[in-house]
C-alpha cells in the first residue's frame, strides 16, 4: 500500500485541479458576467473631482461628523469647499479636506481628511439634508 499512496495523491490533485478548470471557473466566469451584482442609479462614478448639490451635503455632514468626533474642547475650522470630491457612484462620495484645529494649548494644525460617506435614500433627494439619511464609512485624518 505505501507505494500506491503516491499515485493516489496525485491523482487527487489531478482530479481538483480538472474540476477547478471545468466546472469552478465556468460557473463563477458566468456569475461574474450576469446581472446579479448591476446597481442601478443615476448616480454614476467619475475619476475627475466634482462639485455637485449632494457632494456639497456630504462635505457638511462629514464635517459634522468631525466635529463631533473631536469633542467640545477643540475650536474646529472648516473651509467652505473640500479639495476634492468623488462620487464612486450609487451615491457614494469620497471628499478630500482640510481643517484647523485649535486645542486648550492654544496650539493651531492645520490637518488633512478623507471621509467616504453614502447617502443611503437613492435617486429620492429630499431627504439629504438630514444626517440619518447618510452613512459614515470611515474618516482617516483624524
Amino acid at each position: 500500500m505505501p507505494k500506491y499512496r503516491i499515485f493516489i495523491l496525485i491523482a487527487g490533485l489531478a482530479i481538483l485541479l480538472l474540476s477547478q478548470y471545468k466546472l469552478i471557473m465556468p460557473f463563477a466566469y458566468k456569475v461574474v458576467a450576469s446581472d446579479l451584482f448591476l446597481v442601478d442609479s443615476k448616480d454614476k462614478a467619475s475619476q475627475v473631482a466634482i462639485s455637485t448639490p449632494l457632494s456639497n451635503i456630504a462635505f457638511m455632514h462629514c464635517n459634522n461628523y468631525i466635529k463631533a468626533e473631536l469633542g467640545a474642547d477643540t475650536s474646529v475650522i472648516f473651509p467652505e469647499k473640500p479639495l476634492n470630491a468623488w462620487t464612486l457612484g450609487n451615491y457614494q462620495y469620497l471628499i478630500s479636506a482640510e481643517f484647523s484645529v485649535t486645542t486648550d494649548k492654544a496650539a493651531t494644525n492645520k490637518k488633512k481628511y478623507a471621509c467616504r460617506i453614502t447617502y443611503n435614500n437613492g435617486d429620492n433627494e429630499e431627504g439629504a439634508q438630514d444626517f440619518n439619511n447618510w452613512s459614515i464609512i470611515g474618516v482617516s485624518g483624524l
